[in-house]
């Protein structure tokens, strides 16, 4: 009676799994793979090889998050995929497709976001609200806001003929500056580029502060040993195109196009796109300065 009463209990919890549920564990059984995969993108060489294999890697994570949508480390990781495709590969010759990718970004960081405790009615809310929610959050919270504050603020500013648009910055800033009170290390100090070219990108009479953004840029740049060219190159593209210091442009962007190509090994994708990037900004320097 003993054994088929265990046998019972067993057969009970086999028929309570779900296939949802057996999904789900071959999902996480396989993020070891993903994990690998994510450190041979950021250090490929070939950029070409790069932006025809990122669009199938993004279309594995989305095919695994149907199986196991909560999974915060594939939202983040879709995340980061649809930023740095748009980033390196789509928004320098399609913007408007770009805005639709960062906004795809936005949308899996934010589910993580929410997995981690902030509700969608205080992001929607006002900002006295959020403010108060954001600063509960703790360090664990940093990979969520980070990529939801990057996803969001790049989806604007490729859409800053929509007012509508326009009004929700405040918001991912708020994000970004959490991010920087709790890890501002986090991902090659990735708060602090973002606030560089965020206070580099207007003028003093619309809220930039080019001082401030001078300090982001550097602790940047140190805390990267110099190495992480995107920092240079978007100092140049913000700060130096915004205060016309032509000089200075004109040398960062050399800089980094004549920057040895094994800089910096485990960034290689980044420091690539961003020797095309600057290539593509000198073509512009005398329509700007």
């Amino acid at each position: 009676m003993k054994k088929i009463l265990q046998l019972g209990s067993i057969l009970f919890i086999v028929s309570t799994l779900s296939a949802c549920s057996i999904n789900q564990l071959t999902v996480r059984a396989a993020m070891p793979l993903i994990d690998g995969g994510v450190v041979a993108v950021n250090q490929e060489t070939d950029l070409k090889l790069a932006e025809s294999a990122i669009p199938g890697n993004i279309s594995l994570i989305e095919g695994m998050l149907i199986s196991d949508p909560d999974n915060e480390n594939l939202r983040l990781y879709a995340a980061q995929a649809y930023y740095g495709y748009a980033f390196g590969f789509v928004e320098d010759t399609d913007p408007v497709r770009a805005a639709e990718l960062y906004h795809r970004g936005y949308l899996h960081a934010r589910h993580a976001l929410l997995e981690d405790g902030l509700s969608a009615q205080a992001l929607d809310g006002e900002l006295e609200n959020l403010q108060e929610r954001i600063d509960k959050l703790s360090k664990s919270s940093v990979p969520s806001l980070f990529w939801t504050a990057s996803c969001w603020a790049k989806s604007i500013d490729l859409n800053r003929d929509k007012a509508t648009s326009l009004a929700q910055l405040p918001k991912a800033v708020m994000l970004m500056q959490r991010v920087l009170e709790l890890d501002e290390n986090f991902y090659m100090s990735g708060a602090h580029i973002f606030f560089g070219a965020y206070y580099g990108s207007k003028s003093p009479m619309l809220g930039g502060n080019y001082k401030l953004s001078e300090e982001h840029f550097a602790i940047a740049n140190t805390a990267n040993h110099n190495r992480l060219l995107v920092v240079d190159l978007l100092q140049a593209k913000y700060l130096e195109r915004q205060r016309f210091n032509r000089e200075g442009f004109h040398s960062l962007l050399t800089h980094i196009i004549n920057a040895p190509d094994n800089l910096y090994p485990e960034q290689a994708l980044i420091n690539n796109i961003s020797k095309q990037k600057a290539s593509l900004l000198l073509e512009k320097e005398d329509l700007w300065f």
